[in-house]
């Protein structure tokens, strides 16, 4: 089956190729689009659901989006949907975690999570699935791996952050990867009932 995701994002698509290998997944590079999709929608599914309506309307096929964000407790859940844009429109990975860093500098409580909302729209009608992963956010970077906040995110009951991770590591237990595997789980019932 040949699904669109709705996204340029490189490392996205490559966690999710890798989790959907039975799949032909192409993301908006592929099909030449080059237009950034406005994420105006005030949750994860509001602005899932504006980027996967967009790519079944524009290019009528079945397809499905993710908006992913950090919900830091003493920030009232900031970054939430803005996890992309906190320190600027730009959306500079690096100016981001530095911004949450110094906004946590005198916080005792650095509990997180990381949460994923995808929406998929399989012959017209729309399905949800979700993800989430608690943690917490430590003081300093470490790992290369990952992008985004990953290098101050430490999953709980682990000793790495999500950047000290394999991809292979991270797709066993990250908020995008347990609602691709909902999404995963739904498509094999799919597949099988038709």
């Amino acid at each position: 089956m040949k699904l669109l995701f709705t996204s340029s994002n490189k490392h996205k698509t490559t966690e999710i190729r890798n989790q959907l290998p039975d799949f032909e997944i192409l993301n908006l590079i592929d099909v030449g689009c080059t237009e950034e999709i406005p994420e105006t929608a005030s949750t994860f599914i509001g602005n899932a659901r504006l980027k996967a309506r967009y790519g079944a309307e524009n290019f009528g096929v079945n397809c499905f989006s993710d908006d992913s964000g950090l919900e830091v407790l003493a920030l009232n859940n900031a970054p939430g949907v803005y996890s992309a844009r906190y320190a600027g429109p730009e959306r500079n990975d690096e100016s981001n975690l530095q911004k949450l860093l110094a906004d946590l500098k005198d916080e005792e409580n650095r509990e997180a999570c990381f949460k994923t909302a995808i929406v998929l729209i399989l012959n017209g009608e729309e399905h949800i699935f979700e993800g989430v992963v608690e943690g917490s956010i430590i003081t300093e970077k470490r790992g290369q791996n990952g992008f985004g906040y990953d290098p101050i995110f430490v999953p709980k009951g682990h000793s790495k952050t999500f950047a000290e991770m394999t991809l292979d590591e991270k797709s066993n237990l990250s908020h995008r990867a347990r609602a691709v595997q909902k999404m995963v789980e739904f498509l094999q019932s799919f597949q099988k009932d038709l």
